[in-house]
Order: structure tokens, then C-alpha cells, then sequence
């Protein structure tokens, strides 16, 4: 993307100015003191990138001049420095220029829900739970279960954690969709490999009570016993809460606590979480038919992960990345894939203020 370093430079000073002269209000006032700190941030940034160029600019004409061995070493030395600043700069310009949605900062929920495939499913929904509870607490985020329907083999019909952490929803927002996985299941007896699936969906957190507005009319709230594995009642009152949203159709229960009170308040986060995403959901497929009119991308397909066991390989269709530690990665040890996804979130960014740009 051209950037017009000099327009943004002009636009400081005259951002600065109005702020000397002092005849604007609070509320211009602190626009201004906002828009100044972005471009004060990009500016300075882009100094230092200029900066390191030149330095290494500098260092190789030097380099080039010298017939001393030593000291050609020692600008080798140098080099390298400057271009592990350099690319550190770089990466910090990126992201200033195209900065992650303030959404990705908040906590999040993550159900997880086995699809065909019967206790297999179930199963894996078990080890997708252990996966993402170890990586979060791994990163030092708390991780709690609201809701969860086990099996008798202690697999998951469903499940939903929450994590609350900095950056969580941005690191998991990617797993949504089909996860599939090829393996031979523990009730297999002649050793097939059976493919199973299990759906993960992601929603983030909802900031306060006014982001989402819910009328009380549009809810029908069902009470009902909890239950355990193979429909054991945990307990003998109608604590567990079910609340179906009746305009969208989307329900959401909770029996993991005794009160009813906490399992309704619990739901409700959950609900408001969804509504949320699916808000999110339809504002990203009207940006994916830009991008694909622009440069030709579209959305990412419905199944967004392979997990073979066999083959020890997991396999992410969203960026076509394949790696061969699948047995390290089911516990937790994910940190190369949410990188790698990471990157390719940058780059959908990028494509939307390229499309932006062109519409200028």
C-alpha cells in the first residue's frame, strides 16, 4: 500500500496546532488527542524503520570498503543486528496499520459439540477440550466450564468453556467450523480407522449490557433437572436452565451449578455471546464478497481442520498448512498453527484496507 508519509507528517501538525490554539471542546479535544497518539505512533515507527535502513545502508558501503577480514566480520555482526531490529520494526508497522478488531482483546467462549460419529465424536470433543484448556493455560488464561453434557465413556455430546485472558477471542476466533478426525476408535475392535467430526463454534465475550439488547418478550426461559453421563440426575431440583431466543431460534442451556439463579445468568452470557458473533458473522461474509471482487478471495470452506492419528499429521484447510506433531500439538503445544493462522488473519486486513483504499 503507498502510503504519503508527508500528508500524514502535515496532518500531525496541523492535528497539534488546533490543539495549541485551544478553541475546541472536550469532545474535539479528545478525537484530536486520539487521532494524534495513532498517527504519532505510525510516524515514529516509520522513523525508525528509516532509521535502521540507513544504518544498514551505511554498515554494508563500509563493509564493502574495507580489506580487513576482522572488521568485515565485525560488520557481518552488525548486519545481522540491524535487520533483527529492522524486520521487529516492520512487523510493529503492520500492525499498526492494520491493527486487530478491539473484539479480539476480550474473553471468550468456545463450544464444542461431537457431529457424526457417534461416541467417537464424543471422544474427540474430550481431546479438542483438553487441547485448548492446556494452550490457554499455558498463556496464563483462566478457563472455566459453563456447560457440559458428558457420555458414559467420558466424552462430550457438548461442552462450553470460557477463557478469559488478554487477546483470547483473536487467538481462537479461527476454530470455528468442522473439525475432522481419522483414527481408529477405542470401541473398534478390528482396527478400522473411522472418520468422525466434531463442530467448534467461538464467540467472544459481550463487553457490557448495552452492546447487545435483548427484549425479555423474545425469550421463552425452560427449567429442568440437571443430568449426568448416561442420564443420571446430579441432582433432585429444576436448577438446569434452557432460554431459546425466539426471533433468531438460538438456544442455550446450562446445568453445571446448583442455583438456578447462576445457571440463568450463565446462559444469558452465552446468548448474548452468540447473537454477537452471528452479528460478526454476517458483517465478515459481506466483507469476503469484497475481497473476492477485488483480488479473488472468498470465504474459508465449512471444515476447517484434519486430525490424523494414523499418519501422526494435522492438517489446517483454511491457510493449507500441514504438520507432522499431532500427537505434541493435542496437548496443547499449538502455538506454530494460532501463529500461522494469526498471519493469515493479517493478511485478510490487509486486504480489507487495500479494498477500502481503492474505493477512495
Amino acid at each position: 500500500m503507498d502510503i504519503r508519509w508527508e500528508e500524514l507528517q502535515a496532518r500531525r501538525d496541523e492535528l497539534s496546532a488546533k490543539l495549541i490554539a485551544g478553541k475546541i471542546d472536550n469532545y474535539e479535544r479528545e478525537k484530536i488527542q486520539k487521532e494524534l497518539s495513532g498517527l504519532g505512533e505510525l510516524l515514529d515507527c516509520h522513523e525508525k524503520i528509516v532509521k535502521l535502513e540507513g544504518q544498514s545502508e551505511q554498515a554494508r558501503l563500509e563493509q564493502a570498503a574495507t580489506n580487513d577480514q576482522e572488521l568485515k566480520e565485525l560488520f557481518d555482526e552488525e548486519l545481522a543486528n540491524l535487520a533483527v531490529h529492522l524486520k521487529q520494526a516492520q512487523a510493529e508497522l503492520e500492525l499498526l496499520l492494520f491493527p486487530p478488531d478491539e473484539i479480539d482483546r476480550r474473553p471468550v467462549y468456545i463450544e464444542i459439540r461431537a457431529g457424526a460419529g457417534g461416541q467417537e465424536a464424543s471422544l474427540f470433543a474430550a481431546d479438542l477440550l483438553r487441547m485448548y484448556s492446556n494452550y490457554a493455560v499455558k498463556n496464563g488464561w483462566s478457563v472455566e466450564i459453563v456447560s457440559s453434557s458428558q457420555t458414559d465413556l467420558k466424552g462430550f455430546r457438548e461442552v462450553v468453556i470460557y477463557v478469559k485472558g488478554k487477546d483470547a477471542f483473536g487467538a481462537f476466533k479461527l476454530e470455528s467450523g468442522v473439525h475432522r478426525v481419522q483414527r481408529v476408535p477405542l470401541t473398534e475392535a478390528a482396527g478400522r480407522v473411522h472418520t468422525s467430526t466434531v463442530t467448534v463454534a467461538v464467540l467472544p465475550e459481550v463487553k457490557d449490557e448495552g452492546e447487545i439488547e435483548i427484549d425479555p418478550n423474545d425469550l421463552r426461559i425452560d427449567f429442568f433437572r440437571a443430568g449426568g453421563a448416561g442420564g443420571q440426575h446430579v441432582n433432585v431440583t429444576d436448577s438446569a436452565v434452557r432460554i431459546t431466543h425466539l426471533p433468531t431460534g438460538t438456544v442455550v442451556s446450562c446445568q453445571d451449578e446448583r442455583s438456578q439463579h447462576k445457571n440463568k445468568a450463565k446462559a444469558m452470557k452465552v446468548l448474548k455471546s452468540r447473537i454477537l458473533a452471528e452479528q460478526n458473522r454476517q458483517k465478515e461474509l459481506e466483507m469476503s464478497e469484497k475481497r473476492r471482487e477485488l483480488v479473488g478471495a472468498g470465504m474459508r470452506a465449512e471444515k476447517v481442520r484434519t486430525y490424523n492419528y494414523p499418519q501422526n499429521r494435522i492438517s489446517d484447510h483454511q491457510i493449507g498448512l500441514t504438520l507432522n506433531k499431532l500427537d505434541i500439538m493435542m496437548e496443547g503445544d499449538i502455538d506454530e498453527l494460532i501463529n500461522a493462522l494469526k498471519a493469515y488473519d493479517l493478511e485478510l486486513r490487509r486486504m480489507d484496507a487495500v479494498f477500502k483504499f481503492s474505493k477512495k
